[in-house]
């Protein structure tokens, strides 16, 4: 038995993943390498890495980048060279090579948990000189555009007392959309490299200052992008798994009945069409057109959700086929499980392994964002999305199809709802407390 009634999977005195150890430091050797490998991955793309306010600037610092593809990391590592650098990875990226990952100095963590060793990792990398690289998104952009940070960012960063660049990428959605990783398009690569902030600014700055600053500069949309430097995505399939972002219809209002097929994307509850141009920008083949941009109908179902959830609407139940990965060699698989998530309990996954019971609860503040993934090959070729603890993961795989986007929504809008409750009820217990000594 854990903490918040959790009880974990017996996996017969299996070993778990011991991500608290600290990370190597990562051999000069390797840094030249991994340069190397990066330019040669990166042959027959064209790609421009800009250094902005980076004169001089020499190790330690932390580097905040934001996320669209795995290519993020070999344009980041071209902006670093040649310094070191240990970057943060999501555990499931040391699947089945962990004595590589930590030999090239990533550190290990779990999405989306609080993780105390990870914080002990970043302060041991920057007390012994180096460079440390985070996603603070801590996934792949959905649409193109800025995703969740968390405030704990602005401490963290204050805490640490050193320089922070942010590096943008552009132009790497656009080449391979979350949605559609499978198939590239033919779009030019740009990343910044900018020095936003010194030790001393940071002294000087509130968390809340530094967050500020922090998103400001990673605040990003592909699209935007797109349109402002005439890119032309000419490719045939351009809009082939679009729906599964888009997956609400906007002139009936079905959730998870729109599907897609080379430039269209449609409703199949409907039949209403939509066309995604070259430009970027939506069209319906009828009537009107409720969003000619990408991120504005993703937004508009995310407010859809958070209006569910305020009429205290929302839930979801479902069956889930379950992949774990307490180790890094192999995921295990638990079989079919229950789960369901709703505003007052959270996420609740029930299941039986070996034949014996396991409870794994995320209370609505014990998780601020959901990991999801899109037609995910490391175990299957389909959606699932991620239940983490400290010391596993569950990749749960739903019977109910293309439901994940909307899943995420309603675990960062639960989240934002609850953390402004307890903040609603701390501050009223001091005034309650502070009038009581008047």
């Amino acid at each position: 038995m854990t903490s918040g009634g959790n009880i974990d999977v017996n996996y017969k005195n299996k070993k778990r993943y011991n991500n608290a150890k600290y990370p190597i430091r990562q051999p000069l050797f390797f840094v030249w390498l991994i340069w190397v490998l990066s330019k040669i991955m990166l042959i027959g793309k064209k790609y421009k890495v800009e250094k902005i306010n980076m004169e001089g600037l020499k190790p330690p610092y932390m580097v905040l980048s934001n996320h669209m593809h795995f290519i993020d990391f070999e344009l980041a590592a071209m902006a670093t060279y040649p310094h070191r650098v240990n970057n943060v990875v999501a555990l499931d990226g040391f699947h089945g090579r962990p004595w590589l990952m930590e030999l090239i100095g990533c550190i290990g963590t779990r999405k989306f948990t609080s993780d105390f060793s990870l914080v002990k990792s970043i302060y041991k990398v920057l007390r012994r000189g180096d460079v440390l690289c985070m996603y603070p998104e801590a996934r792949y952009s959905p649409c193109g555009i800025t995703s969740y940070m968390p405030d704990s960012l602005g401490m963290l960063v204050k805490r640490c007392k050193v320089p922070v660049v942010a590096i943008v990428h552009r132009g790497n959605y656009l080449h391979t959309p979350f949605w559609n990783f499978r198939k590239k398009r033919k779009v030019p690569f740009h990343t910044t490299a900018t020095k936003i902030l010194t030790a001393e600014e940071i002294a000087n700055m509130s968390a809340d200052e530094i967050n500020t600053a922090i998103r400001e500069v990673l605040t990003y949309d592909e699209y935007a992008y797109q349109k402002e430097n005439g890119i032309l995505i000419t490719e045939k399939y351009r809009a082939e798994g679009l729906h599964k972002i888009l997956y609400q219809c906007p002139h009936c209002l079905a959730e998870s009945k729109m599907s897609s097929q080379g430039a269209q994307i449609f409703c199949t509850e409907c039949g209403k069409h939509w066309t995604l141009g070259e430009d970027g920008t939506l069209s319906a083949n009828e009537g009107e057109t409720e969003f000619e941009r990408i991120p504005d109908w993703f937004l508009w179902e995310r407010e859809q959700v958070k209006a569910q959830i305020e009429r205290g609407e929302y839930s979801f139940e479902d069956e889930v086929d379950v992949y774990s990965q307490p180790r890094c060699w192999k995921f295990d698989h638990l079989g079919k499980a229950k789960i369901s998530h709703d505003a007052e309990l959270g996420f609740l996954l029930e299941g039986e392994y070996r034949g014996e019971i396991y409870r794994i609860h995320r209370a609505p503040l014990d998780i601020n964002s959901l990991h999801v993934e899109y037609d995910w090959c490391r175990v299957k070729p389909f959606d699932c999305f991620d239940i983490s603890t400290e010391n596993d993961s569950f990749f749960c795989y739903p019977t109910q199809q293309n439901v994940i986007t909307k899943l995420g929504f309603a675990t960062e809008i639960i989240y934002e709802r609850s953390a402004a409750q307890l903040k609603q009820s701390r501050s009223d217990k001091k005034r309650t407390a502070s009038a009581a000594k008047e």
